[in-house]
């Protein structure tokens, strides 16, 4: 399930994802952001969208602010259609911490990238993403910047 927000009928729709889906987010620290009132990825970007939101949120939640800083960039980079839920991980993993971030890296760069991670982790590159899926995440990157919601 997902809630496109961008309204511009040229424009990739940025989505917006039910917290359940975003990827290293326990049931335990869902209940939590579900006391603050967010209960979407889009909403979690809204309430912690500057540093001083960030850190109001881990003083409420009483955690250590790289955990929402964490959640903010999977939450940012699942906005990407393509990338969605599935891959968030997989970006933020290889080094890429936002959508403006996403939008300014080479295909082959950010590919060969991933490749290594798959490599020195899984030691497998066959489920490494092709250079065509990750031209077309930097692609829709692009997009979304154009045109904000």
């Amino acid at each position: 399930m997902s809630r496109q927000l961008n309204n511009h009928p040229s424009a990739i729709q940025a989505y917006d994802w039910p917290l359940a889906q975003l990827p290293g987010l326990s049931h335990d620290r869902q209940s939590q952001l579900l006391e603050c009132g967010i209960t979407t990825t889009g909403q979690l970007i809204e309430k912690a969208n500057t540093p001083e939101t960030r850190q109001a949120l881990a003083n409420q939640l009483q955690i250590h602010i790289q955990y929402v800083k964490k959640w903010v960039a999977l939450a940012d980079l699942a906005r990407i259609p393509s990338v969605g839920c599935q891959y968030c991980g997989l970006l933020l993993h290889a080094g890429v911490c936002s959508v403006t971030h996403l939008a300014q890296i080479p295909p082959y760069r950010l590919h060969q990238q991933i490749l290594r991670l798959h490599v020195a982790t899984m030691q497998r590159r066959d489920l490494c993403p092709s250079v065509e899926q990750v031209s077309l995440w930097i692609k829709q990157a692009r997009s979304i910047l154009d045109f904000r919601f």
